[in-house]
Formats: C-alpha cells, structure tokens, sequence
C-alpha cells in the first residue's frame, strides 16, 4: 500500500509538472511563424527532460545513494511516470502525419528518439559524476 500511495503522490506531481511545462513550452513555440507553430515542441520538451531526469535519478538512487524503495518508486514511476508523455508524442506524431505534415511527424519521431536516449546516457553520466 506504501507504493501505491508513493505513486499516486509521485504521479500527480508528475503530471501538474507536465502540464505547467509542456503547456509553457508550447505556447511559446506557437507564438513563431511558420511549421515550428505546428511542432509539438511542448512535449518535446518534457520528454527530453523526463529521460534525462529518470537517467539521473535511476543512477543516483540505484548505485549512488540508499534510499527507501518507496522513495525511488514515488520518484521514477510516479513523478516521472506522470511527467513524461510519451503517449502524447504518439497521438501527436500521429495526428501531424493525418494532417499532411510528414517531415515534421518524421523530425518529431527523429529528434524525440535522439533527445530521449542523450538525455538518459547524459543522466546517468551526471550521476555517476557526483
């Protein structure tokens, strides 16, 4: 019961996170001209610093600190889990492809799959530095 309660604490703090984010990000990208209005920048966003983010604490809290189980579980399945939207990115991925906007579907997927995996080897590195 311990985990679930660090999960659904972990999770809801994830997603408000995710939110304020990802929405901040995106209307500022919106606010340009042009294709990267249509970009999903937002989840774009939060998706790199969600894999960067579960690379660090995965690290820190597996090999380089002792934490209680419930604390790692309400970090990287709740507030990370919570953050991150890699659902999102599919639907959106998805719906640019619908519209006609393939090389941007194409760059999102790209560039989404790039940024995730940097930012969890730069994460873990990060850890592992302290």
């Amino acid at each position: 019961m311990r985990e679930i309660v660090a999960v659904a604490l972990g999770g809801a703090a994830g997603s408000v996170a995710r939110y304020l984010v990802g929405g901040w990000v995106q209307q500022r990208a919106s606010a340009g001209m042009g294709w990267i209005a249509l970009f999903p920048a937002g989840t774009l966003a939060v998706n790199g610093l969600g894999c960067l983010a579960v690379g660090f604490l995965a690290t820190l809290l597996g090999e380089r600190l002792a934490v209680d189980p419930a604390v790692r579980t309400c970090a990287l399945i709740g507030l990370l889990g919570g953050f991150t939207t890699f659902s999102t990115f599919g639907y959106e991925t998805i719906e640019l492809a619908r519209g006609g906007n393939f090389a941007l579907a194409a760059a999102n997927v790209a560039v989404s799959v790039a940024l995730g995996l940097a930012g969890v080897w730069l994460g873990a590195a990060a850890a592992r530095a302290l």
